[in-house]
């Protein structure tokens, strides 16, 4: 056994004939009998004490003390003790990942998992309290993929917390721990008629927005960040190297998400809204931080910009530009007099890019074009949102039959 058990209730003292015998100590009757005592791996000794009449379980501690050491799954009984909040504000501070992401993940522990977790000893974690966690995650307002997100980030300070010594094992790799359940609506692309409908009810200098969006897939703040050196006319392509984002209020230029930069296919009809744009709206150069509030200042000459040479701000856009064609394309209500447009989700730029896969899909090309032109972090990404865009092995051959009969 890893230790030993001292008894403070009485010690051992040499009579003059040279035996030992028991005497009480002047502890005796009062406070905590029994202090189990062992060398921890870095060379200090701890110990916890027990009261009287528990030699016993004094004794299986240290036995499990012991059984931990041999397995490699000791832990620092003092570091046990350090609270969930206590060590997800460390941990937080040594994210290596992009300041928007870093914000994103705090806001989340903030609202969803410090109230609920915050105060509980990372030693006393067990897989029921992430099932109860998981449990009011959703019974609350948030929706599922939300909550997801909110989960994850809770596994990844725990699995931090156990490389790092703080806990045993990941209460949230037990078996019955089961993440919250996101409900992944299908995408229903637009039509056609809809994305020019949407088009010419924007003004002028936002048209060939819907362009680049419907016809290369960009994101909006790729969309916002793109500039005039990514398009290559004489190679049909668009190289998306930069986004513009808003970090606690302010713009900077970022990578991609991601961080994956690619090349798409320019089509002939984008490329030559594109030049009509750059003519009439020749690029503005716009010089802002790079990845955070304090980065380093770069310079890109942008072809979109607001009608005050700006950036295009997506709230704005969004409120001011973007509802208003949603509304006149008859895709959300036109609001009453003095009243905000009805909240679109579903109608957001994004729906750009959904069109945009929709059509490659249906065309035939593979979902590993798809997901490379999309920016996805990988084909089975790709496929689960759009699955069911996918034209079947029945609509397959069917179309190759008839494409070769009437060819022939």
């Amino acid at each position: 056994m890893a230790g030993h058990i001292q008894d403070r209730w009485y010690k051992v003292e040499r009579t003059a004939d040279g035996s030992t015998t028991r005497v009480k100590t002047s502890r005796h009757g009062s406070g905590m009998r029994y202090r189990a005592r062992y060398v921890g791996p870095d060379g200090t000794e701890k110990s916890k004490s027990f009261p009287d009449r528990q030699k016993r379980r004094a004794e299986e501690w240290l036995a499990e003390i012991e059984a931990d050491m041999l397995r490699g799954q000791y832990v620092d009984p003092r570091a046990a003790r350090v609270t969930f909040q206590q060590y997800a504000e460390r941990w937080l501070k040594g994210l290596t990942t992009d300041l928007a992401t870093r914000i994103l993940v705090e806001r989340h522990l903030r609202l969803h998992a410090l109230p609920r977790l915050g105060s509980r000893p990372l030693g006393s974690f067990r897989p029921v309290h992430i099932r109860e966690f998981v449990r009011d995650l959703e019974a609350s307002p948030i929706s599922g993929s939300y909550a997801r997100n909110v989960y994850a980030n809770v596994r990844a300070v725990l699995s931090a917390a156990v490389d790092d010594g703080y806990l045993a094992r990941n209460p949230c790799s037990a078996g019955s721990v089961r993440p919250p359940t996101a409900t992944v609506g299908r995408v229903v692309p637009w039509r056609a008629a809809d994305v020019r409908a949407v088009r010419e009810a924007l003004p002028a200098r936002y048209r060939a927005m819907v362009d680049v969006g419907s016809g290369c897939g960009l994101r909006q703040g790729e969309i916002a960040g793109l500039a005039l050196s990514a398009v290559h006319f004489e190679d049909d392509a668009l190289r998306v190297d930069t986004q513009v984002k808003q970090i606690r209020g302010q713009a900077v230029f970022a990578p991609p998400k991601g961080g994956k930069e690619r090349d798409v296919p320019l089509p002939t009809t984008v490329a030559a809204a594109l030049k009509r744009h750059i003519e009439l709206h020749p690029p503005v150069p716009i010089e802002l931080p790079w990845r955070a509030p304090d980065g380093p200042l770069v310079r890109r000459d942008l072809i979109f910009t607001n009608s005050a040479g700006g950036i295009v701000w997506r709230s704005n856009f969004n409120a001011l530009e973007w509802k208003r064609a949603l509304a006149a394309a008859g895709l959300i209500p036109t609001p009453e007099e003095g009243q905000r447009h009805a909240s679109a989700r579903q109608h957001g730029m994004h729906a750009l890019r959904h069109f945009y896969a929709s059509v490659l899909l249906d065309a035939g090309e593979s979902v590993k074009a798809v997901s490379e032109y999309l920016g996805h972090a990988d084909p089975a990404m790709t496929l689960r949102v759009y699955a069911h865009l996918t034209p079947s092995s029945k609509e397959r051959a069917r179309r190759a039959i008839d494409e070769l009969w009437h060819t022939s």
